[in-house]
């Protein structure tokens, strides 16, 4: 086979490789590809950024003899009942039926082991994520699939879901192999049938409407819960304007990043803006109507590292959700799956087909066999550990720039190392005071 560098051959940056195959396999299928994973062009992210540690100006904190506290409370604009969580990391939304039983249970066994909350996702509430997780988020979609006004009040918080980051403005799916007999029982669906989820909910059309819904849920659970609002990043700055208007306690924004959602590819590569430009539209928006930190802002979309926390927060966040990133700690894409990955097509890093349901670390599956690989208690295990590190992580930055608290972080601490980052995080360009679209 010919070296192409070799001889001279040079490859298109239109028609790349990668393009060349999608469009071969296009024609030859009649089929748009779908998969998980996220956005996997290059866009601007937390790595764009870098925090001013300090030195003479500004005096750091001892990391072994002064405190960086890491707590936040969520949702006491309304709620009697607030979410008082031990470091400002969560775990975000990702259905049963999406995951199997035992992922669904270690990701309620890790967030509770640190003190955090975990979310329930489409389709329900499972019993053993419900026994398992200390602090339980229920997902209320435009679905309704396995909805139950039970465990909607069992939970200690409810988070009314208008968008994602992966297909804002697109419904949900879930391919017929991973609608088995349980899944379909709590959807109430046939088994072994695509089941599409519809992209809006199906008793409002406005902002008017939701704020009846958010009342409706407020009487159903006595004024205790907190409400979220969920919305794919888009034009951040009026929905959550709209959002807080119609009475959240705490507004979720997940960037182009978020990657837990099986969509079109379509969709997750062109659809929606990245995380980092979310943030500051966000956070502009409670500024002017003088609720920030008072409704409280959790951002998600591509969060892997203590920096990308410590980060968010110094944009305005009050914590952060976490989810492929919360899969890859459980044992997502491990290379000790290799040959298992090769034997459907993919490799450790790579794999992506998350509504295949073949995964073999157990995940991403129902089927009986492979989710019995994925041990709960051990898998729990891995996901507190690497919440323990994000948390370290981002209070040795803190520290280093001087915070007591996490969330004493602040823009003053940023600057980008990119034009592009500038502009859309709203912070300086490195070694200049200029802030492109601000002036000199």
């Amino acid at each position: 086979m010919i070296d192409p560098a070799q001889a001279g051959l040079r490859e298109s940056a239109t028609f790349d490789r990668a393009t060349i195959a999608a469009i071969q396999r296009a024609a030859e299928t009649g089929v748009y590809d779908i998969r998980g994973w996220g956005a996997k062009r290059a866009v601007p992210h937390f790595d764009d950024l870098l925090l001013l540690g300090a030195s003479m100006s500004r005096y750091p904190l001892e990391g072994y003899r002064e405190r960086c506290d890491t707590d936040v409370v969520l949702g006491d604009r309304h709620a009697s009942n607030p979410l008082h969580l031990d470091i400002p990391i969560t775990i975000a939304g990702m259905s049963f039926g999406a995951l199997s039983a035992q992922a669904k249970e270690a990701l309620g066994r890790g967030a509770t082991e640190v003190g955090t909350s975990t979310t329930t996702g489409d389709g329900g509430m499972t019993p053993e994520e419900r026994g398992q997780s200390k602090h339980l988020v229920y997902q209320y979609l435009p679905s309704r699939y396995g909805m139950n006004p039970d465990d909607l009040r069992a939970a200690d918080a409810i988070e009314v879901v208008l968008g994602q980051g992966a297909k804002p403005g697109g419904g949900g799916m879930l391919l017929g192999q991973k609608i088995s007999e349980r899944v379909a029982g709590m959807r109430t669906l046939p088994a072994g049938i695509d089941q599409r989820s519809a992209c809006r909910h199906p008793d409002w059309t406005g902002p008017d409407d939701l704020t009846i819904k958010i009342l409706e849920l407020r009487e159903i659970t006595d004024w205790q819960k907190p409400i979220y609002v969920k919305v794919g990043a888009t034009r951040t700055y009026y929905d959550v304007k709209l959002a807080v208007a119609a009475g959240a306690d705490v507004v979720v924004v997940d960037g182009m990043q978020g990657g837990t959602a099986a969509t079109q590819e379509v969709f997750i590569e062109h659809v929606g803006i990245p995380t980092l430009a979310a943030i500051p539209q966000a956070v502009q928006a409670l500024d002017e109507l003088g609720l920030h930190r008072k409704v409280q802002l959790i951002v998600s979309g591509g969060i892997r590292t203590g920096a990308d926390v410590a980060k968010a927060m110094a944009l305005g966040a009050d914590a952060v959700a976490i989810g492929t990133a919360a899969l890859i700690a459980l044992g997502d894409n491990h290379p000790r799956y290799a040959d298992e990955y090769a034997a459907i097509g993919s490799a450790p890093g790579f794999y992506d087909d998350f509504q295949d349901g073949r995964d073999p670390a157990g995940i991403t599956t129902q089927d009986p066999e492979l989710a019995a690989r994925l041990d709960p208690v051990e898998g729990g295990r891995r996901v507190a550990n690497y919440l323990r590190v994000l948390t370290l992580e981002a209070q040795t930055l803190a520290r280093a720039c001087g915070k007591a608290h996490l969330r004493n972080l602040e823009p003053e601490d940023l600057v980008a190392l990119t034009i592009e980052a500038a502009a859309m995080a709203r912070v300086p360009l490195a070694g200049t005071s200029w802030i492109p679209g601000q002036g000199f």
